[in-house]
């Protein structure tokens, strides 16, 4: 019998608030996302293993790890 196992991450866009990028010094909008890796059997996402936040500059693409205070509070605020 096998049994088929893994991880599957997937992102979502939590919105766009406009600050200055900590890599190229722009006021540009940066996209709010939260990625949720989950356990799969048989293809089946199950359990959330983890889940982390972040920032992406749409001007230069640079990313950045969040915590997820700063997320709630950059969604709403922005």
């Amino acid at each position: 019998m096998i049994i088929l196992f893994g991880f599957r991450t997937s992102v979502h866009r939590l919105g766009v608030a406009t600050f200055v990028c900590r890599n190229c010094g722009n006021a540009a909008g940066q996209v709010v996302s939260r990625r949720v890796t989950k356990f799969t059997l048989f293809f089946i996402p199950l359990i959330p293993v983890r889940t982390k936040y972040g920032t992406q500059c749409t001007f230069c693409g640079a990313a950045y790890d969040i915590s997820r205070e700063e997320a709630t509070r950059l969604t709403v605020a922005g």
